[in-house]
């Protein structure tokens, strides 16, 4: 248990540092005054929850906490993405709070069934 504990630990120091570099980044080249970066993070980590489930899960790799409740776990971020959605609400921008639910949900799972794809497709 302590091993996985430690996987865990360490995969979610890498995810929370690369989600912090995305948000700075995305924040620079896009703007700050719309949660780029929380969207941008949201997607990539739902597509890459989505292979890592068909190449770890599915053929029961011993990796699967370090990547999925480390990494992965660090890297999402939809405690941030809820914060930034009422965040839009209360300063009045309730249609662009809106949109930006609706756009990161169906997004973020297209993502997913779209990473699911791509990596059977190197089955």
């Amino acid at each position: 248990m302590f091993y996985t504990l430690l996987q865990v630990a360490l995969g979610g120091a890498l995810g929370s540092s690369a989600r912090f570099l995305v948000n700075i980044g995305a924040g620079r080249m896009l703007g700050f005054g719309f949660p780029w970066g929380t969207l941008i993070v949201n997607i990539a980590g739902s597509f890459i929850m989505g292979m890592l489930m068909v190449f770890l899960l599915e053929r029961g790799a011993r990796s699967v906490p370090f990547f999925m409740s480390g990494i992965l776990g660090g890297f999402t971020t939809f405690s941030a993405f809820s914060l930034d959605a009422v965040t839009l609400y209360q300063r009045g921008q309730a249609g662009l709070a809106g949109a930006y639910v609706a756009g990161s949900v169906v997004l973020a799972l297209a993502a997913l069934a779209s990473g699911m794809v791509l990596a059977r497709s190197f089955a």
